[in-house]
């Protein structure tokens, strides 16, 4: 079995979406996801952006993350045809690790504790396929590598793309 390597936040979950709800809920501002299209994270909102930094710190902003629309189906399929692991970068804010593990139990039930890998640095990870958000993520890693779309990586060109599930079904199933 080939492996393939998956990122969660952006690509798995919501994250962008998550930091959209919580500026509104804290300014009453609605950031629309279009115009933060080909900039850098955290660019785009236009006042009290430095705030943006915070978020990721409170209690059940990873938990509460939406699942991006068709994964859970192409994942389940993915998982019968790879050998699968969820790595995701979840030291920066500790109490990600926990809120995580629940998100991934509740919403990828189909998984196993044993497919999740929580890490500083994905340098470490080796697979056949890796699909992440952030093109840093991707430099590294030795096997084929696939750029997730999110709004901050609108205009990196320098891996394959995938721009929605529907997508990675097409090319990986």
């Amino acid at each position: 079995m080939k492996r393939l390597i998956v990122d969660m936040d952006d690509v798995m979950a919501d994250a962008t979406g998550q930091f959209i709800h919580y500026y509104e809920k804290e300014f009453g501002i609605r950031i629309e996801r279009s115009v933060l299209n080909g900039k850098d994270e955290g660019e785009g909102f236009p006042e009290n952006h430095h705030v943006l930094r915070e978020f990721p710190y409170r209690i059940n902003f990873f938990r509460t993350m939406k699942v991006n629309e068709n994964s859970q189906e192409v994942m389940e399929k993915l998982n019968r045809k790879y050998e699968l692991f969820i790595v995701s970068a979840a030291m920066e804010f500790p109490q990600s690790l926990p809120e995580k593990l629940e998100w991934l139990n509740e919403h990828f039930p189909f998984l196993t504790w044993k497919q999740f890998v929580f890490c500083g640095s994905k340098a470490v990870v080796y697979g056949d396929y890796m699909i992440d958000d952030l093109p840093h993520n991707l430099e590294k890693f030795n096997g084929e590598k696939f750029l997730f779309t999110a709004p901050h990586n609108m205009h990196v060109n320098r891996f394959g793309r995938l721009n929605n599930w529907r997508e990675v079904g097409e090319r990986l199933l």
